[in-house]
C-alpha cells in the first residue's frame, strides 16, 4: 500500500470529497486508511455508571485507500506515488517513495 501513517491526503470521492487530512492509522491487509473526521457516523452510547447519562458519540470509520490521494509535502499538489530503488550505505537496496509530479522523495 502506498499510503502510510502521517501522510497528508485529499479525499476524492464520497461525502468528504475535497477535504484534506492526515492519516491516523493504515490497514494494509484490508487496503483501508483511517483519517480523523472522515467517514463519520454516530453511535449511541449507554450509560456505564448509575446516574450517568447516555450520549451520542461521533466516530470515524476506515475507508478504502483508493478514494484518497497523497498530497506531496514539497510541491503541495495531489500526486500519484512512485518508487525508486537506491543502494544504501551498507550495500542493501532501499525502496523510497517518490512524488510523480516533482520527483522529490516523500
Amino acid at each position: 500500500m502506498k499510503l502510510k501513517k502521517g501522510d497528508k491526503i485529499k479525499m476524492l470521492k464520497g461525502k468528504d470529497n475535497g477535504k484534506t487530512g492526515v492519516i491516523i492509522r493504515s490497514f494494509p491487509k484490508d487496503g483501508t486508511v483511517l483519517v480523523d473526521g472522515f467517514n463519520t457516523y454516530k453511535k449511541n452510547k449507554k450509560p456505564t455508571k448509575q446516574g450517568e447519562k447516555g450520549q451520542v458519540v461521533v466516530l470515524s470509520r476506515p475507508f478504502d485507500a483508493s478514494k484518497a490521494m497523497l498530497v506531496c509535502p514539497k510541491c503541495g499538489k495531489t500526486t500519484r506515488v512512485g518508487f525508486s530503488i537506491e543502494l544504501g550505505k551498507d550495500g542493501k537496496k532501499d525502496k523510497k517513495r517518490v512524488c510523480k509530479k516533482c520527483n522529490s522523495k516523500i
